[in-house]
């Protein structure tokens, strides 16, 4: 992760939320991912983005999809579940499970999703103490620390760009201000940011008052080191699925078989994303017994 950004031009990020979506980011052939909390809290538990869905339930939904792909995967970690001591514990456990990063934002718990109404932010100084703690806490100095603040909402651009400023002092690498207004508060956070910035782009929000939807080569002529997409995908899953089930409804009343194809994705092609034919691979290899010397054939020879 930190080689794709000491290279020139911008990271995409798309955000991933299962092992469906993680090995669909990879086999489309980006370099990179990024959980979404939101994504996880409402998937996996059902519940809204407020805070409710904790470390345990966080951390190992983030080690299922790490471990499924090969390029690396950034976590958020919300507001480290605690003290600079809970993100001490929660960088360690973030970083065992195999994931390249974690964000951690600088909200009162309980965190709300960023494009909601009602947001806090704690003393910056002691978010300044939780970046250190994440910090020291990782094993591997290419562990990324990306310290975000949703102080726009509560103390506006100049805020934000304080925040920043104490920590990328205190050693976050990177900076993400969410619900940031648009190109000209971009801009003033990128030049005033000692380290780089990452921006978010929320594909799937609907009549949003927050960050709008700018393409991806002008963010990165402002100068933004990387772009997530954190909604675009379990947005576009469940349009599917609403849409599936309506044609099933459809078919149900006028007693017609609902297979739609060009619709739906192939059995095979599930399994070649899933890695089936590599699981058959090494089936047909270890069901070779014949191949195996036993002891007395070795004492023979």
């Amino acid at each position: 992760m930190r080689e794709l950004l000491a290279e020139d031009g911008i990271v995409v990020s798309p955000g991933v939320y299962d092992g469906y979506s993680v090995r669909m980011v990879e086999k489309m052939g980006f370099r990179t991912a990024c959980t979404t909390g939101a994504g996880l809290a409402n998937s996996r538990m059902g519940v809204p983005d407020v805070g409710i869905m904790g470390l345990t339930d966080n951390l190992e939904a983030c080690r299922m999809m790490a471990r499924s792909v090969s390029i690396p995967v950034m976590a958020d970690a919300d507001t480290g579940y605690g003290n600079a001591i809970a993100v001490y514990h929660t960088i360690e456990r973030f970083e065992e499970a195999g994931l390249a990063g974690v964000n951690i934002e600088d909200q009162v718990s309980p965190k709300r999703c960023g494009h909601m109404t009602g947001k806090d932010v704690i003393d910056m100084r002691e978010m300044a103490r939780k970046i250190e703690a994440a910090c020291d806490a990782r094993k591997d100095d290419d562990f990324i620390v990306l310290a975000r603040t949703d102080a726009i909402a509560v103390e506006g651009i100049e805020g934000a760009i304080r925040r920043a400023r104490l920590y990328a002092a205190a050693g976050a690498d990177l900076i993400f201000a969410d619900a940031i207004g648009g190109e000209e508060q971009i801009k003033r956070l990128v030049d005033a940011s000692p380290v780089p910035v990452s921006v978010n782009m929320g594909f799937g929000i609907r009549n949003r008052p927050t960050t709008p939807l700018i393409p991806v080569k002008r963010l990165e002529a402002l100068g933004v080191k990387r772009v997530t997409l954190p909604r675009m995908l379990p947005a576009a899953a469940l349009m599917a699925m609403e849409n599936a089930l309506s044609i099933l409804k459809g078919a149900m009343e006028s007693g017609e078989v609902a297979d739609h194809p060009d619709l739906l994705y192939g059995i095979d092609d599930i399994w070649a994303l899933m890695g089936q034919p590599e699981i058959k691979a090494m089936e047909q290899r270890y069901a070779d017994l014949d191949a195996i010397a036993l002891p007395e054939d070795r004492a023979a020879s």
